[in-house]
């Protein structure tokens, strides 16, 4: 009689043994199936670690940027008829409808990490090199940034050179820049931060152009600088959300609810859709408390309510859907400019000190210095858009070399729109502007990169 052999001896064998191989079989293939259809799921929704509350969460997908559709351009008057409950609506774009590349072509995305990772070094003091340009040379020089012309006597902040660790930034070339830009538009795109961004590359670019054959528009949403002989512009529009928004009026936008239609980029993109190359950039508007929404298709003027990071998500899409599918990278250039970080608490570089970047005359010389200026959940979440867009957008990351700079803030040194009552003047930290850039100073070395990469 054949005998089944176990490891604790000889035994008869089991007449049900069959029955139990039968229920073995089903049950494998049964877990296979379940497996697959798991599987599946988690590839419909990227989002692997669902929450309870996600699962069953009634969401529905909003396309973007759709032209069919004429709703009332939000303004400064704009207002909410009232507040309602978010209703879990995503942008379409975020659940994979992108198309714009694989999510491995990052060496194509991430600008310097094919040789050389420019975004990693230290600043060099250089007083021989730097500043590349004189404050009082660059007649565009905004009031806000001048910071030498509205008292600041220490000019250190002038002449750090940044230095990556393992190779040379190419120094910046004025008629080498001009001869890219020749019969072209290069515009930046968002809010004053980038705003920055933009006048110190004017005042990079203008000192060769004479004064005859330049010109620059009066402040608007969109403003531009043109040079005749180069047929060429460096232009500047006011975006801080890149979707439409209440506060997209380039003078009057500080207002006391912030709205967005946060599945539309059309009315902006009407105004950037024909540059040659695109410098986007936002962040510090989102970090400025809840955010309404008002979805295009809403005709009864009831808005949701969202916290920025997850509203800025929801713009991002919107953006990184006009993206993917308008921008063709040997026709046109896009970048992205990261977040541009504040120093507002001087105990994150300086323990027991209660002061802001009042007073700073140097960098942090902390390698990998982070402070709460730079949102990390929110740089994962940008990182995760731009990661979908392969190599229809290159990500200048100007964080980490930002964050040292603690020094370049005009703090006290800069014009201020309203007067300043006697006890803020008594006290310089309570009004010091630890969020723009002095310049010459940050914003030129953002350039420097940028055209490193052009």
């Amino acid at each position: 009689m054949q005998r089944w052999k176990w490891s604790n001896g000889s035994r008869k064998r089991n007449p049900y043994f069959p029955l139990l191989v039968l229920f073995l079989v089903a049950f494998i293939a049964f877990s296979t199936l379940h497996s697959e259809h798991s599987i599946s799921q988690i590839h419909e929704k990227p989002d692997h670690a669902r929450t309870h509350q996600e699962e069953h969460a009634s969401v529905t997908f909003v396309k973007p940027n759709l032209l069919n559709r004429a709703s009332e351009v939000l303004d400064r008057f704009s207002r909410c008829n009232s507040t309602v409950e978010y209703s879990s609506r995503r942008i379409a774009w975020l659940r994979g409808a992108g198309g714009g590349g694989s999510r491995g072509s990052s060496s194509h995305r991430r600008v310097g990490t094919e040789k050389c990772d420019v975004f990693s070094g230290k600043w060099v003091f250089d007083n021989g090199s730097y500043p590349l340009y004189n404050e009082g040379d660059c007649p565009y020089m905004s009031d806000q940034l001048a910071c030498h012309k509205h008292g600041r006597n220490d000019l250190g902040y002038q002449h750090w050179r940044w230095q990556p660790h393992n190779c040379n930034l190419k120094r910046f070339d004025v008629k080498e820049m001009w001869e890219k830009l020749r019969n072209k538009r290069l515009m930046f795109v968002g809010d004053s931060l980038n705003r920055g961004q933009w006048i110190s590359m004017v005042c990079l670019l203008q000192s060769v152009i004479p004064a005859d054959k330049r010109s620059m528009s009066p402040n608007a949403h969109l403003t531009i600088f043109r040079a005749e002989e180069y047929n060429a512009t460096v232009e500047f529009l006011w975006a801080p959300l890149l979707v439409e928004s209440n506060s997209d009026d380039p003078v009057n936008h500080r207002l006391d609810e912030r709205i967005i239609r946060p599945d539309t980029v059309l009315k902006h993109a009407s105004k950037w859709e024909h540059a040659d190359i695109l410098v986007f950039n936002t962040y510090l508007w989102w970090r400025q408390g809840p955010v309404k929404l008002l979805w295009t298709d809403d005709e009864n003027g009831a808005c949701e309510q969202l916290d920025g990071r997850e509203a800025m998500e929801l713009a991002m899409g919107a953006w990184a859907d006009w993206v993917s599918t308008k921008v063709d990278p040997l026709k046109k250039r896009a970048f992205f400019v990261t977040m541009s970080p504040t120093h507002l608490w001087s105990q994150e570089w300086k323990p027991g000190s209660e002061g802001n970047c009042y007073g700073e005359k140097d960098p942090i010389d902390f390698e990998g210095y982070w402070g709460s200026g730079s949102d990390i959940p929110t740089m994962h979440s940008v990182e995760k858009i731009l990661s979908n867009l392969g190599s229809k957008v290159s990500v200048i990351n100007i964080t980490q070399l930002s964050e040292y700079r603690k020094d370049g803030h005009p703090s006290i040194f800069r014009k201020f729109w309203e007067p300043l009552p006697p006890e803020k003047l008594a006290n310089p930290p309570s009004y010091s502007d630890c969020i723009h850039w002095c310049l010459p100073g940050v914003p030129d070395v953002w350039n420097e990169l940028l055209f490193h990469f052009l």
